[in-house]
C-alpha cells in the first residue's frame, strides 16, 4: 500500500518519488554490518555483488537500536534508497569525484565514462564508487554501500540518496566509533590492495609520448645526470605497432629487450600502456587468437561488437568470462619477456570514439560467468568493466612472473577494484583549480577503499607555468602514487623542464618523498591488511573536531604526519590544526625556506623512521635509519618501521620485521628502544641516527639500533 508521495529535488530537476508503507527486510551480515533489501522478494531475486569480496550471509536480525535505515522507494520508475542525517554530518567518499573533500550538497553519476579535460562540475569521472561515509557531529562515523553497478546517481543534497538505473540493489550499513572504524570495515567488504614492490612507490615519470626508444633513454639519462630521485619511466601507446595492443613499433622500438636492459642497468623500472581495443586485422596474433577463442563482446544480435578507439576498427574483449581472462592473462607471458615491469590499463571505462555516449551500447551483450549473474547487457557490466581488465591484467602479470608482486595501474575502476589496481585521477588539466583538488580527490578514493592513487603531476591538458608546477610537484610527491605526466603537443614537463629555481624545487621535493619510502611502504603494508589508506584527511586526527573537515589543503600520512600544502596562487602555507603538539621539521638541507613545498608536522607522540637520499628505492639498503621524534606530554613517542625485501612474496611466509621504536623519559634523557613485535627477520644492529625535536630546536643522538639509544633533553 502506498503510504505517501512527495516531491524531490535531484540535480537541478523536479521529480516524483513514491515511498512504499512495508520496513526493508534487514539482516545482520558481521559485525556493525547490516544489509537491506526492499523486501524478501528483491533479496531473492538480487543478481550477485560485483564489488564485495565474497557473499554476504546473514546472520540475524538487524541489532537493537540499529538507527540508520534505509529508505526504499521509486524515483521515475527507477530504485532509489534514502537516508536521514542528522544535523551536522558530514559526508565523504564518492570516490573519484571533482570537487571538494566534503560532499555535502554535491550530486554525482557513478558511471565510468572518458572525462578528458574534466572540471569541478562533471557529474562523472573514470571510476564508480557507490558509497558514502557519513561522519556524525559527535565524531561517531557510519557508512552505506549501494550494492549495484548499473549507472546510480549519489545525490547529497539532502541526506544520502541513490538513484540506480538498474534493479532492485541491496544496501550494506556500516556502523562505527571513528571513521577508521568504518573504513576498515568497508575493506573487509571490499578487499584491500596488494602490496605493492617497493619501487612503484618512487617517483615515476610519463608523458604522451616518449618516442623513439633513445628519446627514452634520454629521459632516464637527465634523471641521473641532475640527481633527481626516479624509479620508473613510461612508455604511452605510441611504443606500439600502429596501437596494436602487446606490440613493439619495429623502426621507433626495434630492440624492447636492450631498452629494458639499458633502463634495469641504470635502476629504472618501465611501465607500459595496454588499452583494451583490439585492432580488427587477420594478420595480428592477437586478434586471431581472440577470434579463435570466441572472446569478445557482443551486439544484441550476437554479432562481434565493433567500435573505434585508437587502431581504428577493434573488437573488445568480454572479461566477465573467466575464459576471456585466462586467455588476455597469457597475452602477457611474452610480452613482458621483453623486460616490462608492470602495466596501465588505459581507455578501459569503456571508452569508444564517434559516439556521443563515449562507449559502447547499454544493450551489448556479455556472456558472464554464472558467479557474476551471468549473461546480460552492458549497463551492468560497464562499470566493472575495467576492474575485470585489471583483475586480468594482475593475473597475467603473475602468471609471467610468479616471482614478483605485480603492479597495474587501472584508469577505470569499481568499488572494490583496489584488489588489482592503483588509479590516477585521469586527465586533468595545468590549472589551479586543478592543483586545488587533487588532495581531495585522492582523499575521497582513500575513503572509499582505493589506498593506491595520485593525480597527473603538473596536469595532462595544457601548459600551466613554473610555479603551478613547482607547487603541484611539491605535494604530489608526497602522495600515495606520484608521476608526472602531460599530453601530446604540451610543453614538457619533466622535473627540469620549467628551469634551474623549478627544477631545485623538485629536486627537493622527490628527495623528500625517497627520504619518506621507509614511512611510506609502512603505510602500504597496513593498507594492504586494513584498508586505512596512507593518505588521510586531518579529521582522522579528531573526527569530533568540525573545524577539520573541510580541510582539503593538507592531509595526514599516518597518523602523526601532518602535510600543510599551498594550493593556490600566492597563498601562504598554514593549515588548521588538530589539537595538540605539531612540531615543523626539515626532511632535506634548503626545504624550509623553499615556500613552493608544503610544511611538514610531526605530531606528539610520533617517532617517524627516514631513510638517505638515494636516486632509486633499490640503489642501496637501508643500512642508516633516522627517527624523528616528537614527545607527548608524558614524555613518550612511539611509531612502527616495517621492512621486506621489496619484491617477492617471502613475506608471506614470515620473510620481514615489523619494528616498534618507542621513546621514554628517564631523569631528563630520552630512551630510544626497538622491538621487533612480527616477523622472521631479527633486529637490526644499523646505525640510528634519532633527532628529538623539542622547543629549543632538535637535539640528536646515534647509536646502534640493538640500543637502548639515550638523548640528553
Amino acid at each position: 500500500m502506498i503510504r505517501a508521495c512527495k516531491t524531490i529535488l535531484i540535480a537541478g530537476a523536479l521529480t516524483l518519488a513514491t515511498h512504499t508503507a512495508a520496513q526493508p527486510l534487514a539482516e545482520s551480515v558481521g559485525d556493525g554490518v547490516v544489509r537491506f533489501h526492499a523486501s524478501a522478494a528483491a533479496r531473492d531475486a538480487a543478481l550477485p555483488s560485483l564489488c564485495l569480496v565474497e557473499p554476504l550471509t546473514g546472520t540475524g536480525p538487524a541489532p537493537a537500536g540499529w538507527s540508520v535505515i534505509p529508505e526504499f522507494s521509486r524515483v521515475m520508475g527507477r530504485p532509489a534508497i534514502h537516508v536521514q542525517v542528522t544535523q551536522g554530518t558530514d559526508l565523504y567518499g564518492t570516490g573519484e569525484v571533482p570537487g571538494p573533500l566534503r560532499r555535502n550538497g554535491t550530486s554525482v553519476v557513478a558511471w565510468n565514462f572518458d572525462a578528458y579535460g574534466w572540471d569541478a562540475n562533471t557529474p562523472h569521472l573514470y571510476q564508480s564508487h557507490p558509497w558514502v561515509l557519513a561522519l556524525r557531529a559527535d565524531g561517531t562515523s557510519f557508512g552505506v554501500l549501494a550494492d549495484t553497478s548499473h549507472r546510480c546517481r549519489i545525490d547529497l543534497t539532502d541526506g544520502i540518496r541513490f538513484v540506480a538505473q538498474g534493479p532492485e540493489f541491496p544496501v550494506v550499513v556500516v556502523e562505527g566509533g571513528t571513521p577508521q572504524d568504518v573504513v576498515r570495515a568497508l575493506g573487509r567488504l571490499t578487499g584491500t590492495m596488494p602490496l605493492p614492490p617497493l619501487w612503484a612507490l618512487g617517483y615515476h615519470q610519463c608523458r604522451y609520448s616518449y618516442t623513439p626508444d633513445d628519446r627514452v633513454r634520454e629521459v632516464a639519462r637527465e634523471f641521473r645526470e641532475r640527481h633527481i630521485p626516479c624509479d620508473v619511466v613510461w612508455l604511452d601507446i605510441d611504443y606500439m605497432d600502429d596501437f596494436r595492443c602487446f606490440t613493439f613499433h619495429p623502426l621507433d622500438f626495434p630492440d624492447p629487450v636492450a631498452l629494458t636492459d639499458d633502463l634495469h642497468a641504470d635502476g629504472f623500472r618501465v611501465i607500459s600502456i595496454i588499452d583494451p581495443g583490439i585492432k580488427i586485422d587477420p594478420g595480428y596474433r592477437v586478434y586471431n587468437s581472440g577470434q579463435a577463442r570466441d572472446v569478445w563482446v557482443k551486439t544484441l544480435t550476437g554479432r562481434d561488437y565493433v567500435g573505434a578507439v585508437w587502431p581504428g576498427a577493434c573488437v573488445f574483449p568480454d572479461f566477465t568470462r573467466a575464459d576471456t581472462r585466462d586467455w588476455w592473462a597469457d597475452l602477457y607471458v611474452g610480452f613482458l619477456a621483453s623486460g616490462i615491469d608492470g602495466v596501465w590499463n588505459d581507455m578501459n571505462e569503456p571508452a569508444v570514439f564517434n559516439v556521443d555516449s563515449k562507449t559502447m551500447p547499454l544493450d551489448n551483450r556479455h556472456r558472464a560467468d554464472p558467479e557474476l549473474g551471468g549473461s546480460g547487457p552492458h549497463a551492468r557490466y560497464h562499470n566493472v568493466y575495467g576492474m575485470l581488465m585489471a583483475r586480468a591484467t594482475f593475473a597475467g602479470c603473475l602468471r609471467a612472473r610468479p616471482d614478483r608482486r605485480p603492479f597495474v595501474l587501472s584508469r577505470a575502476n569499481h568499488l572494490g577494484g583496489q584488489r588489482w589496481a592503483a588509479c590516477w585521477t585521469g586527465d586533468n588539466t595545468a590549472n589551479w583549480a586543478h592543483l586545488d583538488m587533487s588532495i581531495a580527490q585522492v582523499l575521497n578514493l582513500g575513503l572509499s577503499g582505493q589506498p593506491f592513487s595520485g593525480p597527473d603531476i603538473g596536469g595532462f591538458c595544457g601548459a600551466g607555468d613554473g610555479r603551478q608546477f613547482a607547487r603541484w610537484m611539491g605535494f604530489g610527491a608526497l602522495l600515495p602514487f606520484a608521476r608526472g605526466h602531460t599530453g601530446k603537443g604540451n610543453v614538457d614537463k619533466e622535473p627540469w623542464a620549467f628551469g634551474p629555481e623549478v627544477e631545485a624545487t623538485c629536486r627537493l621535493a622527490l628527495q623528500r618523498r625517497y627520504r619518506l619510502l621507509p614511512h611510506l611502504y609502512t603505510l602500504m603494508r597496513e593498507a594492504s591488511l586494513s584498508g586505512l589508506p596512507p593518505a588521510r584527511p586531518l579529521f582522522f586526527a579528531d573526527p569530533a573536531d568540525r573545524a577539520l573537515r573541510g580541510a582539503d589543503d593538507a592531509f595526514l600520512l599516518g597518523d602523526g604526519l601532518l602535510v600543510s600544502c599551498n594550493t593556490s596562487p600566492g597563498a601562504s602555507r598554514g593549515a588548521i590544526l588538530p589539537d595538540g603538539d605539531w612540531r615543523a621539521f626539515s626532511l632535506v638541507e634548503g626545504d624550509g625556506a623553499d615556500l613552493d613545498l608544503p610544511v611538514l608536522m610531526l605530531g606528539a607522540g610520533h617517532i617517524l623512521p627516514l631513510g638517505p637520499v638515494v636516486q632509486w628505492s633499490g640503489e642501496r639498503p637501508l643500512d642508516e635509519l633516522e627517527l624523528v621524534v616528537c614527545l607527548d606530554d608524558e614524555g613518550k613517542a612511539e611509531g612502527l618501521l616495517y621492512e621486506d625485501a621489496g619484491e617477492g612474496f617471502g613475506y608471506r611466509e614470515g620473510a620481514y620485521r615489523l619494528t616498534r621504536f618507542t621513546a621514554q623519559t628517564r631523569e631528563g634523557e630520552v630512551v630510544v628502544s626497538a622491538d621487533v613485535v612480527e616477523g622472521n627477520w631479527a633486529r637490526s644492529g644499523r646505525m640510528v641516527t634519532v633527532r628529538l625535536l623539542t622547543d629549543g630546536g632538535e637535539v640528536i643522538g646515534t647509536g646502534s639500533e640493538a640500543g637502548p639509544i639515550g638523548v640528553s633533553r
